[in-house]
C-alpha cells in the first residue's frame, strides 16, 4: 500500500510590530489589516490547489492561530448538488510552535540587540533570550508527540495533508530537526528548484509573511518475498573467470545521491546534476525517525504566489491593526449593491 503526504510549513502574516521593526517573540503581537489580507490569499490559494488538510496546527500566538483560522475557513465547503459539505479539521494550538522568546528585547527595535551584542561588556548576558538548544526542543516535542504519530504505520489515515503555522525563526529550527528524522538520501529538490544551487538541505532561506515550505512525501509498503530454501553447501573449487562476473556491477550514468550525514561544499552543490543535497549531522541517534521508506520531494521554497497583485491599503490603513469588528471594503460594496 502507498501512503502519501503533504506538509506545508506556513509563517504567519504580516504584524504591527513587523512594520515597527521591533521584536516579538512570545509577545503576542496582532496581524496588520495587510497580514490578515495575506493569510486570506493563502487560505485561498490552498482552496484553488484543491488540497484538503487532515490536520492544522498552529502556534497559540494570535498571529499564528489567526493565520490558520483563515486556512481552515476557506477549507470550509457547504453541501450542495455537487457533493456532500466537507468539515474542515479543528486548529491545534500549540505552545511548543510559538516564536523565539528575546527576553528582555522584546518589543525593543531591532537595532538595540544588535548594538549590545556588540557590546564587550554584555557578551556574557543573554538577558533572557532564549537559546538554539531550547528552541530545538521545542522543535522535537512537536515531531515526537505530534507529527511523527501521524506517520506510524497503524495510523488510520492513508493519506494526510497538514498545515503547521508558526513563525520564521522557530520553523527554520524545526525543519532543520524534521531533516534528523528523515531517511539519509531520501530528500530531493523539484527539478526548478534544483537548478538553482544551495549549500545545504539546511539552510534552503528564510519564511516571508504567509510564505510557505511545501513537500510532498510518500511511502510505498514492499511485500517481503518468501524466503528461499538455503543452498547446500558446494565443493570449494578456485576460482574461475567467470566469478568476477557474478559481483555486483556499478553503472557509471547513475545520477549521483549526496550523503544526507555529510556536509557538502557550495562547489560541490553546484557542480551535481543531482537533486539530493545533505542533511544536518549530529544527534540523529537520539531521536525518532520516519521509517526507512519514505521520500520527500521539496516543492516550494517560501512559497508566495498568492501575494500576486496584492497591494497595501494607503493612508497607513493596511499596516494598523485587523480588528475583527471591522468591514472589509469588499463585503461593504457587495452589501451596497444588494441594497
Amino acid at each position: 500500500m502507498k501512503r502519501q503526504a503533504k506538509l506545508f510549513l506556513v509563517r504567519h502574516g504580516e504584524t504591527v510590530d513587523n512594520v515597527a521593526q521591533v521584536y516579538a517573540g512570545s509577545r503576542d503581537s496582532a496581524l496588520t489589516n495587510h497580514g490578515y489580507q495575506q493569510a486570506t490569499r493563502l487560505g485561498q490559494h490552498f482552496k484553488v490547489l484543491d488540497l484538503s488538510f487532515t490536520h492544522i496546527f498552529s502556534s497559540h500566538l494570535q498571529r499564528a492561530v489567526k493565520t490558520a483560522g483563515l486556512i481552515r475557513e476557506a477549507q470550509s465547503v457547504p453541501a450542495s448538488e455537487h457533493g456532500p459539505a466537507r468539515a474542515s479539521p479543528t486548529v491545534i494550538e500549540l505552545p511548543v510552535l510559538m516564536e523565539k522568546d528575546f527576553g528582555a528585547y522584546e518589543g525593543k527595535k531591532f537595532h538595540e540587540l544588535r548594538a549590545d551584542q556588540s557590546a564587550p561588556e554584555n557578551s556574557g548576558d543573554n538577558k533572557g533570550v532564549e537559546s538554539r538548544t531550547s528552541m530545538s526542543g521545542r522543535a522535537d516535542k512537536f515531531l515526537d508527540e505530534h507529527l511523527l504519530p501521524l506517520f506510524d504505520g497503524a495510523a488510520s489515515e492513508p493519506d494526510l495533508c497538514i498545515a503547521i503555522v508558526s513563525h520564521g525563526m522557530l520553523l527554520s529550527v524545526l525543519w532543520k530537526r524534521l531533516l534528523l528524522r528523515l531517511p539519509p538520501n531520501s530528500v530531493t529538490l523539484a527539478p526548478e528548484l534544483a537548478a538553482h544551487a544551495r549549500n545545504s538541505l539546511e539552510h534552503l532561506g528564510g519564511w516571508s509573511n504567509t510564505g510557505f515550505l511545501e513537500l510532498h512525501m510518500s511511502m510505498e509498503h514492499v511485500t517481503q518475498p518468501h524466503p528461499e530454501p538455503e543452498p547446500q553447501p558446494k565443493p570449494i573449487s578456485s576460482p574461475s573467470a567467470n566469478d568476477s562476473d557474478q559481483s555486483p556491477k556499478t553503472e557509471t550514468n547513475s545520477p549521483q545521491i549526496l550523503n544526507h550525514d555529510s556536509a557538502v561544499r557550495e562547489s560541490e552543490v553546484a557542480q551535481t546534476t543531482d537533486a539530493s543535497i545533505s542533511a544536518p549531522t549530529g544527534g540523529q541517534s537520539s531521536c525518532k525517525k520516519f521509517d526507512s521508506t519514505w521520500t520527500t520531494v521539496i516543492l516550494t521554497v517560501n512559497g508566495k504566489d498568492h501575494l500576486k497583485g496584492l497591494k497595501r491599503t494607503g493612508g497607513g490603513v493596511g499596516s494598523s491593526r485587523h480588528d475583527d469588528s471591522q468591514k472589509s471594503i469588499e463585503s461593504f460594496f457587495k452589501r451596497r449593491k444588494l441594497e
